[in-house]
């Protein structure tokens, strides 16, 4: 029972007695009082008791079914540990002086004494550390001054260690501050044991291991990084001072160990003749040579290869480093090669495989708030010429936002942090991955808050005013110093989420006990009372350090697991082991490291959840030296020390993470003659309309496959920009390709292209759609090309076969839609350069051609009218959706709901359908028989959700377009909502730029900061607004239900990474389903957005019944990771099939489909759709089209399975063929 009921209790106990007649003024009956014996007092009596009863039974059932929080703040008047990081500012101590001055200290927890309990040490910057031993039931003592541990220097991190391998923890303290300060040599206690007096005592020994550096380090990691048995140490530093100048200036990345803010490696020389163990600086050649503002370090094996790596998370302009360890004592960054981006001013990290999957993520924090207001307040406009010039300067991509590194499985990661939930945790520092509530699964805390908001825009300009080198400067340094101390502090509430197990969080901050505000930086987790939950400490700045109890045990009743590891000497503790579990099919996997977060090292113990499992089926550990041990039938609820003398030994590259050695798919790229570099022209989109979420002008290439000159192979044709033409590759009968530039200069970007029989002379002709934004409006550079084919492969432009087709299109399908035997077109309109988001015109094109003349006519506005302007269209698909032998039309876009257009006949067209609330950016439709049951179902790419911009049916992504400042431009003023209030989505800087009277209407960051959408304009500036708005952005199934009817479902979460553009349909796995190959990304993002690229390729798996399975890119082979436009199939000479992606601004990649147990069919250019059965008597519609997906047009041969025994053919004139398979 809580306190306050109890306080309740006694408040009507008190009021029983007054109605009992008795004195309460001190709870006693006056002396010599007679008892009361009256019926009537008697009488009242019982009645006050039974009020009472109730009362407090009411009371107890509130209280047992109040839920408990998991985490309860434990109050310092009981633990004994009033520790507080107080630094108090004054002349000496500033943020002038030393800029990480509010950027805190560390904790950490190990068992100093060894009486089975985790003891906590505190570093201080102004005050001394502090060592308090664990006494149990949450109480501590402070033993610092009896430990010998009282310190005056600056001190930041704090490891635990048994670096000689006595059984006893040593403690490392990290020194860094301004040299103003005192001291700055990095600390080593020893632990000395208990000492006569009865106390665990410690010397100081620093020098005397050759680590007492000075170099301002902010953290220790202690791992064997060359594999000899010891712990060797890498320091990270952070001379911010040192480095001032350079802090955000763009300059030549120094990466030959030339900057003060390289980070350090020591290796461990083992002990001397006379036993003391020593250390040498061995940084350079072991190839840490990349500087970086260091704030956090982990170590891991990311890539399986069995041994340790180490990730950096560097602060500021400078890159995030992924060491690799090269195995032979040295390392490399590869962070180019392993990570598509990275946080831009990265703070604290941790590192855990927290999907279950057996290999470890990254997790990285950054600075990006939660809510609208700290957004505008203190995250500047990010510049996209800044962001190419950081390119050109080779600084890898780096954006504001916390990233989930996801391993891919393939030595490469995906960060999926939007789509997961936790990449917005404001002023961040400490990320600590744990099972919290032992279901099993990891969850995330996240620590933050900051003492001074440096980061306020209004005070940074303030700064940069007061930046002048005229003048008093003394003055101005006080004035400086006073407005940075009335500057608003930032408590913060820390963050807690939990792990959904499928690849996404839910804030838990409230629900879990987390509701306190505070100025939060190193944390640790133990399991403070050896219960079986992992409790949280957190040092804190300027306020008291918090101790949460964890109450799982008594909450949910998970089961757990508590390993203690008893290793080689003199690495004891067995740093660097790997241990895998397994209950009931779901394996969990942890690394031994327990430097983690920021500044801090946790209890060195390995902790499982298991959830409601009584027992672990399997445990297996590898050891560091690769000896492995293998236990059965492990019980829960155990604290199980595992013992290295048990182990057997194996080497260690036999113990590797999961690797696939049978692929679907090779990548052959570069290999037969397949060469091709699609360029783009220097271009920005953003300098006509900064307000754009994305640009136009990177949206090629397209691809398109056919025989084109004739000889029975097919070939294919790339589309290429104003800067280089397109080319075709021609196939030779060895398979190989010879490249052919297309000879006419186009003037536009090359968008949809298409091969088809434009005059039925039994040849494959070139359409090439104009698009882009480069030109201005109605430019004739977006004049749509038509080239004939002489039959033999050679083509020539035909002027006068099109009509005036000026606007900036996207794809080209074609179709003989009325079925007088020739094919028609249907062309999307993309957009209105320079007026975005007005769209692009649409047209559908009737092929009137005669013999020896080809001529398309324009019958739009006589056929379909509303087709004209239907949207910025993406993507479009001639299919038959009813089933009624008339191919209908389905159209996706930008801002467009999911559009089907049915065709009357030939005759006409019905006005367009929707899905219901399926408004979305929406990229690709690829289709198929998915469920089996005779008709068309469709799969079309999105955004996908691991973006930014999030919208639903109640709270859409908006924008509002118009010329509001009237100097003849369109401003597209996006709107996206935050907890149920629409907001303005650009930065005020960036509203200005594209509307200037902002400046006037907002003079503060902090006023733009604090109004809504509506409140932005005057109800007359918006009442006339072109609006747009998106419901929905996950990629999705569409399943036909028949009779026009059809129901959406998301797809399965990994097509969700990003959006997607690219898709092809077919039986890869070669089980009688149909599956798609996907893939995607955008690089053509708004700097703050950042490139979608966390897509690397993707096969999701049918099951016949409209169900996905995804399979990723390590498994399949199929590594699409970059910015992908296009996909399609082609048949190579050997009877195999060849997959091409067209890459924007990039290479041509080509992938060998294994084919073995597949039959390819050849088909006639006059085919519609096949009918396929199976050896189960199931049977499924195909369609062969003439482009699909996004700008591309794949083979129209069928590669089906051997569980395919009859396929029925039906051409354009409903004539049937039957072929038999064997």
């Amino acid at each position: 029972m809580n306190t306050n009921i109890d306080h309740i209790i006694d408040g009507y106990s008190r009021l029983f007695l007054q109605e009992a007649g008795e004195n309460t003024s001190h709870g006693l009956s006056p002396v010599g009082a007679a008892p009361c014996q009256s019926r009537n007092c008697l009488s009242a009596m019982h009645a006050s008791f039974s009020k009472i009863a109730i009362v407090i039974c009411l009371l107890i059932f509130v209280s047992c079914t109040q839920k408990r929080a998991l985490f309860q703040l434990q109050p310092s008047s009981q633990t004994g540990i009033h520790f507080n990081n107080k630094v108090e500012e004054n002349e000496k101590y500033n943020v002038l002086e030393y800029m990480n001055i509010y950027t805190g200290a560390g904790v950490a927890a190990g068992d100093i004494n060894n009486d089975g309990l985790p003891d906590l040490y505190f570093s201080g910057n102004q005050t001394s550390g502090r060592l308090y031993l664990n006494k149990g039931n949450f109480k501590f003592e402070d033993i610092t001054e009896k430990a010998g541990l009282l310190i005056n220097r600056w001190c930041t991190g704090v490891s635990m260690v048994d670096i000689n391998g006595d059984g006893l923890l040593d403690i490392y303290v990290n020194v860094a501050g301004s040299a103003k300060f005192g001291d700055m040599h990095n600390l080593f206690y020893i632990n000395q044991g208990i000492s006569a007096a009865g106390n665990v005592t410690f010397k100081e020994q620093a020098a005397a291991y050759g680590i007492a550096d000075t170099r301002q380090t902010m953290n220790a990691s202690f791992f064997d990084y060359d594999k000899d048995g010891d712990l060797d140490l890498f320091l990270i530093t952070n001379p911010a001072d040192e480095m001032v100048t350079g802090i955000n200036s763009i300059h030549d990345r120094k990466i030959n160990g030339e900057s003060a803010g390289t980070d350090i490696l020591y290796r461990n020389n083992g002990p001397s003749s006379t036993g003391q163990i020593t250390f040498t600086d061995v940084s350079r050649e072991a190839g840490i040579l990349v500087e970086g503002y260091s704030l956090g370090a982990a170590v891991s094996d990311v890539n399986g290869d069995g041994w340790p790596d180490i990730y950096v998370s560097n602060d500021f302009l400078t890159n995030d480093i992924l060491y690799i360890n090269n195995g032979n004592g040295t390392f490399s960054d590869k962070t180019a090669e392993c990570l598509k981006h990275t946080s831009f001013a990265s703070m604290g990290n941790d590192i855990a495989d927290f999907n279950n999957d057996g290999l470890p993520d990254i997790y990285t924090l950054d600075m990006l708030p939660e809510d609208n207001y700290r957004k505008k307040l203190i995250i500047p406009p990010a510049s996209y010429d800044k962001f190419q010039l950081l390119l050109q300067k080779g600084y890898e991509p780096q954006y504001t936002r916390n990233a989930l590194q996801l391993n891919n499985g393939n030595g490469t990661f995906s960060d999926i942090s939007f789509l997961s939930g936790i990449s917005s945790t404001d002023w961040s520092w400490s990320a600590l991955w744990a099972d919290y509530d032992n279901d099993g699964d990891k969850d995330l805390m996240v620590t933050n808050g900051f003492y001074r908001d440096l980061g306020n825009l209004d005070y940074i300009n303030y700064q940069a005013r007061m930046h002048n080198p005229m003048g008093n400067q003394d003055a101005k340094r006080e004035e400086k110093l006073k407005a940075i101390k009335n500057l608003e502090k930032v408590p913060m509430q820390n963050y807690l989420f939990e792990n959904n197990n499928d690849l996404t969080f839910t804030k838990r901050s409230d629900d879990w006990g987390f509701t306190q505000k505070g100025f939060s930086n190193g944390a640790c987790y133990a399991d403070l009372d050896n219960d079986g939950d992992l409790d949280l400490i957190i040092n804190c700045f300027n306020e008291e350090a918090r101790v949460y109890k964890n109450n799982s045990n008594e909450i949910n009743k998970n089961n757990f697991l508590n390993i203690s590891l008893k290793g080689r000497k003199p690495n004891l503790q067995g740093i660097g082991s790997k241990v895998w579990i397994y209950t009931s099919g779901k394996m969990q996997f942890q690394e031994f490291y327990p430097y983690r977060g920021y500044e801090s090292s946790v209890q060195p113990i390995i902790h499982f959840g298991v959830g409601t499992h009584t027992s672990i089926d399997s445990l297996k550990i590898v050891w560091p030296d690769g000896s492995k041990q293998i236990l059965y039938n492990v019980k829960t609820n155990n604290a199980l020390k595992l013992d290295i003398a048990h182990a057997t030994v194996t080497p260690s590259s036999s113990i590797k993470n999961i690797k696939y050695t049978t692929h679907l798919f090779t990548e052959i790229t570069g290999a037969k003659g397949l060469n091709y570099q699609h360029k783009e022209p220097d271009f920005d989109d953003f300098k006509v309309q900064p307000l754009l979420p994305h640009q136009f002008s990177k949206n090629g290439p397209g691809i398109a496959v056919g025989d084109v000159n004739g000889d029975g192979l097919e070939d294919f044709f790339i589309g290429g920009t104003a800067a280089s033409n397109g080319s075709f590759f021609f196939q030779n009968k060895d398979g190989s390709f010879i490249k052919h530039p297309l000879p006419a200069n186009t003037l536009s970007d090359n968008m949809g292209v298409l091969l088809f029989d434009a005059d039925n002379d039994n040849d494959l002709d070139l359409y090439i759609v104009g698009g882009g934004s480069e030109s201005p409006i109605n430019s004739a550079a977006y004049q749509d090309e038509f080239f004939e084919n002489d039959g033999k492969g050679n083509f020539k432009k035909v002027i006068g076969a099109l009509p005036g087709l000026k606007a900036s299109g996207s794809c080209v399908i074609a179709c003989d839609y009325d079925h007088d035997g020739d094919l028609d077109l249907f062309i999307g309109g993309r957009i209105s350069p320079g007026s975005y988001p007005l769209p692009g015109r649409s047209y559908l094109l009737r092929n009137d051609g005669t013999p020896g003349k080809i001529k398309f006519t324009d019958v739009t506005k006589e056929v379909c009218p509303k087709l004209a302007d239907i949207g910025m269209v993406t993507s479009a698909l001639w299919t038959d959706y009813d089933n009624d032998g008339w191919s209908d039309l389905i159209i996706t876009g930008e801002f467009m709901p999911i559009t089907f257009i049915k065709n009357n006949m030939g005759k006409n067209f019905a006005p367009p359908y929707t899905i219901d609330n399926s408004k979305g950016w929406w990229n690709s439709i690829v289709a198929g028989d998915f469920d089996n049951d005779g008709d068309i179902d469709y799969v079309i790419g999105n955004l996908g959700l691991n973006s930014r911009h999030k919208a639903s049916v109640k709270e859409p992504l908006c924008i509002y377009a118009k010329d509001y400042d009237k100097n003849g431009l369109i401003d597209p003023v996006m709107c996206y909502y935050v907890n149920g209030k629409n907001y303005i989505y650009p930065t005020r800087d960036e509203m200005i730029k594209q509307i200037n009277s902002m400046r006037g209407r907002f003079p503060s960051y902090q006023d733009y900061a604090s109004v809504t959408f509506e409140a932005s304009f005057l109800p007359e500036e918006i009442k006339d607004a072109y609006v747009v708005k998106s419901e929905c952005f996950e990629s999705s199934y569409l399943e036909n239900k028949g009779n026009g009817k059809f129901v959406r479902t998301a797809l399965p979460v990994e097509a969700q990474f990003a959006p997607v553009f690219a898709m092809l349909t077919g039986d890869y796995n070669k089980d009688g389903n149909l599956d798609i190959l996907m893939a995607g990304n955008s690089y053509s993002t708004e700097a703050s957005t950042g490139r979608y690229d966390a897509l690397q390729g993707l096969l999701l798996t049918g099951d016949g019944k409209g169900n996905f399975t995804a399979v990723k890119s390590a498994a399949t082979g199929f590594n699409a990771d970059n910015d992908v436009k296009s996909l399609a199939q082609i048949e190579a000479a050997n009877g195999t099939a060849v997959i091409l992606t067209g890459n924007n601004n990039s290479e041509l990649k080509a992938y060998q489909m294994q084919t073995k147990g597949m039959i390819i069919i050849p088909i006639k250019n006059t085919d519609v759709y096949a009918i396929i059965q199976k050896k189960n008597g199931q049977s499924y519609k195909q369609e062969l089209y003439y482009g699909s997906n996004y700008l591309s047009q794949t083979s129209r041969k069928l590669i089906v399975s051997k569980e395919v025994v009859h396929i029925t053919l039906v051409d354009n004139k409903g004539i049937k063929r039957e072929q038999i398979l064997k």
